[in-house]
């Protein structure tokens, strides 16, 4: 009997075109768990002012990280990864790969996984930190679609891997192919959240964000905080590269609306490594384990544009771990 294992990422338009874009911003956004507000009001705000306006916008950034033989990046990458995890797990385990939004589907993953009579199906969303709006979602999405089934096989879901060695030395890897005199200061970018979705992940009610740098330290009360996990990643990446808390910095990108967001952010953090005399900026991003358009386009082209314009000379992006072989390690361990 074979193991069933279901690899999930975020997802991506089938192309670059306004009317793809449009359909894939439509159903991202208007998942209760990434834009957690009444139902009436996010209809509103999404389908009658965020896609309109942000959909031909957005297909003009997608059309230039788009590789004519490769398509997107995301997609191209994740199926680089489910390839190589099945060649490494071998005959006892059916690999699928399902995106959250858009294709491949994660319920056209499950019924491919049905159809091949696996007898137990392991989830393992790649996103290294848990996040409701992430992890959280693509949890709700696959027992919307098992609870259907009249057979609902064992289920297991692998819901972090921020702190597994495996992967800090994926990026630690990563990191050091650039030499340390090439870069003034390392930049830990993770994805952004609205301060109010890290509250509700706090059962108690009573620490989350109710003081100054609460979730730079990973304790047992803020270990479900995804901000304090991406902390933890940073910290272990860090020491892995023996770099000191001066070394590095911790920020969160692609902030959506006027809502508070985790901060620091991206974008004022390194205008003040600019304004503090650091001239070569390195920047890594450990909540994406493929490229994609928050790595391709928002840091490098973006990002590299407001440093040096702020007095920056040089701003690099470490590559995200695409194909790594020690990622491949990380999720066959996970898989195990």
């Amino acid at each position: 009997m074979r193991k069933g294992i279901l690899l999930v990422n975020l997802g991506t338009p089938d192309s670059p075109a306004v009317g793809d874009v449009r359909k894939y911003l439509a159903e991202f956004l208007m998942d209760k768990r990434v834009i957690d507000i009444h139902p009436f009001f996010r209809f509103l705000l999404v389908r009658g002012i965020i896609v309109p306006f942000r959909a031909p916008k957005s297909a003009a950034l997608y059309q230039q990280i788009w590789d004519n033989r490769n398509g997107s990046p995301l997609l191209h990458f994740s199926k680089l990864q489910q390839q190589m995890l099945k060649l490494a797990l071998g005959d006892d385990y059916v690999v699928e790969l399902g995106m959250r939004y858009q294709y491949p589907s994660i319920e056209l993953a499950l019924n491919k996984l049905k159809a091949a009579a696996v007898h137990s199906i392991l989830v393992i969303p790649l996103f290294p930190q848990y996040a409701s709006a992430t992890t959280g979602s693509v949890v709700s999405e696959v027992m919307r679609v098992m609870r259907r089934w009249p057979n609902i096989l064992p289920l297991v879901v692998k819901g972090t891997f921020y702190n597994r060695p495996l992967f800090i030395n994926a990026f630690k890897e990563k990191v050091q192919r650039y030499s340390r005199s090439s870069y003034d200061h390392l930049l830990f970018s993770f994805h952004g959240l609205p301060e109010r979705q890290l509250k509700a992940c706090d059962a108690s009610k009573m620490y989350c964000l109710t003081k100054k740098n609460c979730c730079e330290l990973l304790t047992e009360t803020n270990e479900n905080c995804y901000a304090a996990q991406c902390y933890e990643t940073a910290r272990l990446i860090a020491a892995e590269l023996n770099l000191s808390r001066a070394d590095y910095s911790v920020c969160f990108q692609s902030r959506l609306g006027k809502r508070e967001w985790i901060k620091p952010y991206t974008s004022s953090t390194i205008q003040q490594i600019a304004k503090a005399g650091k001239r070569r900026l390195l920047v890594v991003c450990p909540a994406f384990v493929s490229d994609c358009l928050e790595t391709l386009q928002e840091i490098a082209v973006e990002y590299r544009q407001e440093f040096t314009a702020a007095g920056g000379n040089e701003l690099l992006l470490v590559e995200s771990l695409n194909d790594s072989p020690l990622l491949i390690k990380a999720l066959q361990e996970i898989a195990t």
